[in-house]
């Protein structure tokens, strides 16, 4: 099967070849990286090859969920070293700024037999962590081969991927069983890993990391202290619609209530953040044509008056802060069939939130929202503006929305304890390490959405 795999991969990365070349010239992607890519590390990366734990964390989101597990690590094997793995760009750049307490940062190898042997051997894994649902064949083999275990966390199965995973049972059965254990969201991941041939006495339902690592000082801390305030501190004044995340094909929807809102709001703004920085130049010219002040976010002077329309957030990192700022939220990639993107973070200040109708990739946080009526979900970009619009001219739907949503967080807490135990199971914590700090009150148990 590996042999196989090994081929059906080097001929995909062969045909895919003109197109990453085209990538790294136009966007400079991958060029930076392709070392990494191919197993060869900073020379000053674990030089002295000590012990550790590597946490591979795909992008964005999955680092986040990874930074709330860093305190309770190295509460718990103060001996050994942290490293975190990342494969985009994006979420090397989060990495970089949000998680402080780690000794190192790569990028992760091609799953190819000889990258993945020269990873190992310089970082000297005593543990292997990936972050939700990263199934890599060789990585996983050549853990188990030199005795390292291997554990999924955070682990989701979404709607869209859980047929193609179902259909390959055959193949992944084998391959899932080089996990020691696997950590699900949900009780619904837990039981499509067990159709998709996960072993029942290795899945455990642990909740969702997400939840417990938000920035929770951050969001109770006054705007008047916000980093940011410098630049952003006038806008506590005026309505500010907030469209997080965006892809290709909602710009020009969210731009359509934008005007909308503009034509009936006096002072209304719009913070928009494409989700790729590739992008930001395309938005920014878009929002331009329609006639629309435009300011890029790099490019406002701290204390310098802000008369901008649109400002496109064309920063890495900074959005989870700014939602403070917000009046109303849209998160994107959930107007275009992509499957939406993160709500916790626009929940954790209280704000209400709209979504369109793809939220695949999140299927139960968003049916726990839509549960609790802390979430507007629509159907098109007309719904859109009608909800934006609503919102606007009502607090006090905006504030029972907002209320609600930050209320479903503080149940859902927890999922570091939970998961740090299973962790345990697998590698003891080292003799004398400190217990990491309780979490607060928490829902006893993780429950699937009716």
């Amino acid at each position: 099967m590996y042999f196989l795999y090994s081929c059906v991969s080097a001929v995909t990365l062969l045909l895919a070849s003109p197109w990453l070349a085209w990538r790294a010239a136009r966007h400079g992607k991958y060029r930076h990286n392709l070392r990494e890519r191919f197993g060869s590390l900073p020379p000053a990366l674990n030089a002295e090859r000590q012990s550790s734990i590597w946490i591979h964390a795909v992008s964005v989101g999955e680092v986040l969920a990874a930074r709330a597990l860093i305190p309770g690590l190295r509460a718990r094997y103060p001996d050994l070293r942290l490293f975190v793995s990342t494969t985009t760009r994006t979420g090397r750049d989060v990495a970089s700024a949000r998680l402080d307490d780690v000794d190192g940062l790569f990028y992760f190898p091609l799953d190819f037999a000889w990258p993945v042997r020269r990873v190992l051997q310089r970082i000297q894994p005593r543990l292997l962590l990936i972050v939700e649902t990263e199934i890599w064949p060789h990585v996983l083999r050549a853990c188990r081969q030199q005795g390292v275990p291997a554990m999924l966390i955070n682990a989701r199965i979404s709607d869209r991927s859980f047929p193609r995973y179902k259909a390959a049972r055959p193949v992944l059965r084998g391959v899932l069983h080089d996990f020691a254990r696997i950590g699900a969201q949900s009780q619904r991941s837990a039981d499509r890993l067990l159709a998709m041939g996960a072993p029942a006495d290795r899945v455990a339902v642990t909740g969702s990391l997400k939840f417990d690592a938000l920035d929770w000082s951050a969001a109770n801390r006054s705007l008047s202290d916000h980093p940011a305030r410098r630049v952003f501190g006038q806008l506590s004044e005026r309505p500010v619609f907030v469209a997080a995340s965006t892809l290709r094909g909602e710009d020009d929807l969210v731009l359509d209530t934008f005007e909308a809102l503009r034509a009936r709001t006096s002072g209304a703004v719009l913070l928009l953040a494409p989700r790729h920085p590739e992008r930001f130049d395309e938005v920014t010219a878009l929002a331009a044509r329609r006639g629309l002040h435009v300011s890029r976010r790099t490019h406002i002077e701290p204390d310098a008056p802000l008369a901008a329309d649109v400002i496109v957030l064309d920063t890495v990192g900074e959005l989870a802060s700014l939602f403070g700022f917000a009046t109303v939220v849209f998160v994107g990639g959930s107007l275009v069939d992509r499957g939406g993107h993160n709500i916790l973070e626009p929940a954790l200040f209280g704000k209400p939130i709209i979504v369109g109708p793809s939220m695949h990739n999140f299927p139960d946080i968003a049916s726990s929202f839509l549960e609790a009526q802390a979430l507007v979900q629509v159907p098109d970009g007309a719904a859109l503006t009608t909800a934006v619009l609503d919102l606007m001219s009502d607090a006090g739907q905006r504030d029972e929305l907002g209320s609600r949503a930050r209320r479903l967080l503080e149940a859902h807490r927890g999922a570091t304890q939970r998961t740090l135990d299973e962790i345990a199971r697998v590698l003891p914590p080292t003799a004398g390490a400190m217990s990491p700090a309780s979490p607060p009150a928490v829902a006893a148990a993780v429950r699937e959405p009716r």
